[in-house]
């Protein structure tokens, strides 16, 4: 597979110059996971990035007195993962498959190096997964709101 071609056909990284592109596409690589695979689980170590091409992968956490919820279903062109960004870089979540499913998968070291060496392609990286983080959690506090009938941020 191009990577860079993969990378280039991601709305997630429209408006990266194409040098950071290029950065990217030497840290990742496609992946495929079988129906049932955990690409995430909780407090283990943050060791990827991944950008879901195919397939369905569901965000799962253990809330108090509720158990395991699914908090969010992902599908193609989310990315899944910010907590590699973040010390001490373990996973917050469990997210599993659904389906087989393909992603990019960035190697989150060699991302993180790349970032501080290069500010520019840090900061565009940064925001982006931020955006995300924004989203996800206002997802999160809606669906403790409407669905669990608990005060708005009750999982935060």
């Amino acid at each position: 597979m191009d990577m860079l071609a993969a990378i280039k056909a991601e709305p997630f990284f429209e408006g990266i110059p194409e040098k950071e592109l290029a950065l990217l596409a030497d840290c990742g690589e496609a992946g495929t996971f079988p129906t049932g695979a955990w690409l995430l689980r909780q407090h283990a170590p943050a060791k990827h990035f991944y950008l879901l091409t195919g397939g369905l992968v569901e965000l799962k956490a253990f809330v108090p007195q509720r158990g395991v919820v699914t908090l969010e279903t992902l599908g193609v062109h989310e990315p899944l993962g910010w907590s590699w960004l973040v010390p001490p870089y373990q996973w917050h979540y469990d997210a599993r498959t659904l389906e087989p499913t393909t992603a990019l998968v960035f190697d989150a070291v060699r991302l993180r190096h790349e970032m501080e060496a290069d500010h520019e392609f840090g900061f565009q990286l940064q925001r982006r997964v931020i955006d995300i983080m924004a989203q996800r959690l206002q997802a999160i506090r809606m669906q403790s709101l409407d669905v669990y009938g608990l005060p708005g941020g009750a999982f935060l």
